[in-house]
């Protein structure tokens, strides 16, 4: 079965410009990628819903406005929004629904799947079709991966996802979990990549050649730290692995070219912070905080990142970024 290509550039593509979409953006961007028959396209703020606050950035828009700017303008498509726990709360959930979000994708970390039951079972409840992620997928092999999907399986999930937070895996490792999740689940495995070790394509064709039903991509690449597997990429990649792609992706290059890319601060790159991001196996959205910690205490961001890595810090443990680099300057004071 070929893959269907899920765009999070409204979502995850939300941390390359600061949280700062326009609803009208949003409203553009959606409208051509359902023209181009993406079918399910994830908005909102890029930590998830409710994450527009002092310490994840603000947002220009609300959860609810910038749902209800894709649904209209994406008829047709399905517009799913992120749910973190920790993070989003019942009330965010029902702002997204309200607006007309019909599918939510969960987030938790890869040895936590007991932390979505809650939000899987009422999402459900509430009629929403239900995806889960495994966050930071490097961290665990592929048989404690999959027990932890056969867990959102028995909450409700309707697909789970391997998901690479850190861009950490390669391709081999990416199509091992792939396997094991659809061995160990009657329900539909996806794939999310992040391009640290400029390996998000090739991770991604591995997992759709070993059963991933739904592959994740973003316009121009946009996302935390090195960015995602770009969508208008992915689809040639696809095609030309001999996959029937069920998009226009020659639309998806020119809604690239034409829109997203006048929106972008600056080129998707692998610099060298989001270069170590993958090597340390820390999360992406690390990586603008790294830098801020690294300017502020002066030390190099190399030695932040490879001292979170060695802590085996996983997302939401955000305060160790400034532990980390204090420890690094000695507890020197910081001038103000």
């Amino acid at each position: 079965m070929s893959p269907h290509l899920v765009d999070t550039s409204l979502r995850d593509g939300m941390s390359s410009v600061s949280h700062q979409f326009t609803t009208d953006q949003v409203s553009e961007i959606a409208g051509g990628l359902a023209r181009a028959g993406v079918r399910t396209i994830e908005v909102a703020h890029g930590v998830g819903i409710g994450g527009s606050s002092l310490q994840y950035g603000r947002a220009a828009a609300t959860d609810g406005e910038y749902v209800e700017a894709a649904v209209r303008s994406a008829p047709g498509a399905s517009i799913a929004a992120l749910y973190v726990p920790g993070i989003s709360t019942f009330a965010d959930l029902d702002e997204v629904r309200q607006a007309g979000a019909t599918t939510l994708r969960v987030a938790v970390h890869c040895t936590e799947a007991d932390c979505a039951e809650q939000p899987v079972r009422r999402a459900r409840q509430d009629g929403l079709t239900v995806m889960c992620f495994l966050m930071m997928s490097h961290k665990i092999d592929p048989a404690e991966l999959a027990q932890q999907a056969s867990k959102l399986e028995s909450y409700g999930a309707q697909v789970v996802y391997v998901v690479d937070s850190a861009g950490a895996l390669v391709p081999s490792q990416a199509a091992a979990r792939v396997a094991a999740l659809r061995k160990a689940v009657d329900i539909p495995v996806g794939f999310h990549a992040h391009n640290n070790l400029g390996l998000a394509i090739g991770n991604s064709l591995a997992a759709a050649e070993n059963g991933a039903t739904y592959v994740d991509g973003s316009l121009r690449g946009l996302g935390a730290s090195a960015g995602n597997a770009q969508t208008e990429v992915l689809a040639v990649a696809l095609a030309r692995a001999g996959f029937e792609v069920d998009v226009d992706a020659f639309a998806l290059a020119e809604l690239a070219e034409q829109v997203v890319a006048s929106c972008m601060k600056a080129p998707q790159i692998i610099d060298e912070a989001a270069l170590l991001i993958g090597y340390a196996g820390v999360y992406s959205t690390f990586f603008h905080p790294t830098k801020r910690a690294a300017a502020k205490f002066g030390v190099p961001v190399r030695d932040i990142l490879l001292g979170l890595g060695r802590r085996n810090i996983i997302g939401g443990q955000e305060d160790m970024i400034i532990d980390v680099a204090a420890e690094l300057a000695g507890h020197r004071e910081v001038a103000p």
